[in-house]
């Protein structure tokens, strides 16, 4: 190999090295600073109109701020310079209007386009509805495959993370805050229509992937759609202020091939069936509390602590409530909420029995009886 050979080859690898280096920062950037990477035909719109308008405002702002710039340099007092006298330019005029409106008219055209497609719901293959709660989803497949399924996504993050007790399992948590229990499942390359509404105050089901923000209101529904051309798992958050644990509301939507979905279909289907509770049946004490502290932890805890103390002036306590001991009382509140308590009739009646239960004879409460689910379903009607 001559020395002249030699060089060419290091210079080769010097710039396929550069340019390693330079996509590898590229990506970084691209997931760091930028949007989220799209998977969705109109996520792809949005990115492009994002650069385009940007682009455009930055062209405006260095063409604008350049003639300023020059204009106090070369005009400056120092420099001898006269200031003009005149009055009007009907050429002017004209300029600096026709010249914004076609700028502005050839930044609506694009984005009227893409907001006309976003808002196309039609011909879906699959429509899911999505109620946000005081912080959880609510999901039910009301139409195509998986019609019937509906189940409750809540934060799996554990708690000993977001309060500091496991700083290192909170450093370790990739998924730290944007995990749930239920992720909603959904087939690639299939259209799916995402009802919204809420329970209690206003939410917003918001996946950046998919270029979907649609608020969900109390008493309204609204719709979005997304066809994800990518399987794999991505995930989002509720993007409005809506209380407390605004930021423990997270959206996870695992896109599957048709084979996988309708595997999981088939086995969700299974899972829900078994796990149906008999509202008819009389439950024994002990088996309602076991069940009740696991329904007051997933839903109750954030508030009313796991010490049934609640938060002052915010959330009362539990331990020591006449509330809790008037059975009544206690059923209308879980079933229609008051004040900062929103309802419960998302939960199962034998949910709802088993948390009224639990909560009459914990701490220093000692009801000694429990809650039936037949009177949550009772008081329903």
């Amino acid at each position: 190999m001559t020395i002249r050979s030699m060089w060419q080859t290091l210079l080769k690898l010097a710039v396929a090295a550069a340019a390693t280096a330079a996509a590898g920062s590229a990506a970084a950037i691209q997931s760091r600073y930028n949007l989220a990477p799209p998977v969705t035909r109109i996520a792809e719109e949005i990115h492009s109109l994002h650069w385009m308008m940007l682009v455009i405002c930055g062209v405006i702002f260095v063409a604008v701020f350049g003639v300023m710039f020059y204009s106090i340099y070369a005009h400056r007092r120092s420099k001898g310079a006269v200031a003009a006298n005149f009055h009007e330019s009907t050429k002017v005029e004209i300029v600096w209007t026709v010249i914004p409106f076609l700028i502005v008219i050839g930044m609506a055209v694009p984005a009227t386009k893409t907001v006309v497609a976003m808002k196309d719901t039609s011909n879906a293959d699959l429509t899911i509805k999505a109620t946000g709660y005081q912080w959880m989803w609510g999901y039910d497949y009301l139409k195509g495959e998986g019609e019937g399924i509906s189940f409750l996504s809540r934060l799996s993050t554990p708690r000993a993370q977001i309060d500091g007790s496991d700083a290192a399992g909170r450093l370790a948590n990739k998924t730290y805050l944007i995990e749930v229990d239920n992720e909603v499942v959904v087939p690639v390359n299939k259209k799916v229509r995402v009802i919204t509404t809420a329970n209690d105050v206003i939410h917003a089901w918001f996946v950046p992937a998919f270029g979907v923000k649609q608020d969900a209101i109390p008493g309204f529904v609204r719709d979005t759609w997304f066809r994800a051309e990518k399987v794999g798992t991505y995930r989002g958050q509720c993007a409005e202020l809506c209380g407390k644990d605004h930021a423990f509301m997270p959206i996870v939507v695992r896109v599957v091939s048709a084979e996988d979905y309708s595997k999981w279909v088939g086995e969700k289907k299974q899972a829900l069936a078994a796990a149906q509770d008999d509202p008819n049946k009389t439950w024994e004490l002990a088996e309602l509390k076991e069940r009740g502290a696991k329904v007051y932890a997933a839903n109750c805890q954030a508030c009313h602590q796991a010490n049934g103390q609640g938060v002052k002036g915010a959330f009362p306590a539990l331990d020591g409530s006449q509330v809790v001991m008037n059975k009544e009382q206690q059923i209308a509140i879980l079933l229609n909420g008051k004040n900062a308590m929103p309802s419960w009739k998302a939960l199962s009646d034998v949910e709802l029995a088993a948390v009224a239960t639990y909560v009459k004879n914990s701490w220093g409460n000692s009801a000694g009886s429990a809650v039936q689910p037949s009177e949550f379903t009772a008081a329903r009607k």
